[in-house]
């Protein structure tokens, strides 16, 4: 009886999160100009979606933005998480409880904190504010990402390598990256998926030269859903969960 109210609590949870999905997923298909009236199965908004000259536009902008973020993110985040864990220095404490202040922040904290930064040193809003905040909030995840990984290596290992005469820098090549390649590769596809889905800290530090997809979403979507809309967002959900399970099954890899 326990187990069945567990499975049943399960349920109910998991089909309150999916149900909305499956429904934009199912009306993607609607061969009607309006989400909310079923005119039979199509592939025609699939059609248009492809056909968007100025929705690519923002995709390749994305795709180019989340790349280049969560490519940055790896290398400061995957160094950080290493720093954390071989080295004591000062301050060491303070800098691991800002990772996780920045995790458990909102959003639109950020978002306002950054926007003030970026007027305060005069940086134009377009690509390199968007780019420096992508990275700024995609560090954190990356760093825990990795420290979770290294922390659960023998550390002996490090002392082996120290003993049979490597340097620092041969240790971090020769022996660190190989075991840790797995956690960064997982840290750079959870980065380049929070990037693409980013709304809300992307709405504060986004310039109106440089349109991104889930702005060019929300415009959208204020002025009407159409099936082309939702068509857009299966395919948007599909290469998220894509990014999601390649990064599950990276993480799973033994060292």
């Amino acid at each position: 009886m326990k187990r069945l109210s567990v499975y049943s609590y399960l349920s109910a949870i998991y089909l309150f999160f999916y149900v909305p999905i499956i429904i934009l997923i199912i009306y993607s298909f609607n061969n009607a100009q309006y989400s909310l009236l079923w005119r039979g199965a199509s592939l025609r908004w699939y059609h248009e979606l492809f056909t968007d000259t100025d929705l690519w536009v923002a995709v390749f902008h994305s795709l180019v933005l989340g790349i280049s973020a969560a490519t940055i993110a790896m290398c400061i985040g995957g160094l950080t998480a290493i720093s954390l864990y071989r080295y004591q220095f000062f301050g060491q404490r303070l800098l691991n409880g800002l990772i996780f202040i920045l995790i458990l922040s909102p959003d639109i904290v950020m978002g306002i904190a950054l926007l003030i930064l970026f007027s305060l040193i005069s940086l134009p809003l377009g690509f390199w504010s968007l780019l420096f905040a992508h990275i700024t909030f995609c560090i954190p995840f990356v760093a825990l990402t990795v420290y979770s990984r290294i922390a659960s290596f023998d550390k002996y290992i490090f002392e082996a390598a120290k003993d049979l005469g490597a340097k620092d820098s041969v240790i971090l090549k020769q022996v660190i990256l190989p075991l840790l390649w797995p956690a960064l590769f997982a840290g750079w596809l959870l980065s380049f998926t929070l990037s693409i889905d980013d709304v809300i800290i992307s709405y504060f530090v986004a310039g109106p030269d440089f349109e991104i997809l889930p702005l060019k979403i929300y415009s959208m979507v204020r002025l009407g859903v159409k099936p082309e809309i939702n068509a857009l967002c299966t395919v948007t959900f599909g290469l998220t969960l894509f990014l999601v399970i390649l990064s599950q099954l990276s993480l799973r890899k033994k060292p």
